[in-house]
């Protein structure tokens, strides 16, 4: 379990075949300590497991599945990422909400304003997300957990939501580094998907 709080900016040093995908070798120095083979870590927001754990950098394997749901597959080597280690333990603290690491569906960067030193980011979603996205409410972008400042109607024809990010948040994310037209992992909250299953049950 994340919390949607980067605790890393790292690089995507390397991107290397596979027989089921790609393995990216990622540099992240704060990232690797007390990181073993097998232990989990989210990049850009997708869970994924260490199959190699070097001085500096950590390996991992994206299948055909992550690559056809994220914006992985898509990342130029150099470019930034943002890392997670799970949440330690269950008496830290909880500076974000809940994020598996599970994304819901790939977004697109439709328009970003500057308002001082922040950012108004429009996010175009995909449809199926709309119920689960709400003003107020908690989304994950890209392994971020953000508010929702903003959502288009729920029957409207296009599905999309806002965020404003502060400077904080873009000093130590990659977000600052977004442009128009770039893809960006969308993971929503699990709560909202609980509540739809069990309402579903009384129908």
């Amino acid at each position: 379990m994340f919390t949607g709080i980067v605790a890393e900016v790292g690089r995507l040093e390397r991107v290397e075949r596979t027989e089921t995908g790609r393995r990216l070798v990622i540099e992240g120095p704060h990232t690797v300590e007390r990181l073993a083979i097998g232990d989990s870590v989210a990049v850009n927001g997708v869970c994924l497991t260490a199959v190699a754990v070097g001085e500096d950098t950590f390996e991992v394997d994206a299948v055909g599945e992550t690559l056809e749901r994220t914006n992985l597959g898509g990342l130029a080597v150099g470019v930034g990422v943002n890392l997670e280690r799970p949440v330690a333990s269950a008496d830290g603290r909880f500076d974000g909400h809940i994020v598996q690491g599970h994304v819901d569906g790939v977004g697109k960067i439709e328009t970003i304003d500057i308002e001082g030193e922040a950012s108004r980011i429009r996010v175009a979603a995909p449809a199926s997300l709309a119920p689960y996205l709400v003003e107020k409410g908690a989304v994950t972008v890209d392994g971020v957990s953000l508010t929702i400042t903003a959502v288009s109607p729920l029957q409207a024809d296009e599905t999309w939501f806002e965020v404003v990010l502060i400077p904080h948040t873009l000093d130590v994310t990659v977000l600052a580094h977004w442009s128009t037209g770039d893809r960006v992992n969308i993971e929503s909250d699990i709560f909202a998907k609980y509540v739809e299953r069990l309402m579903g049950t009384r129908a």
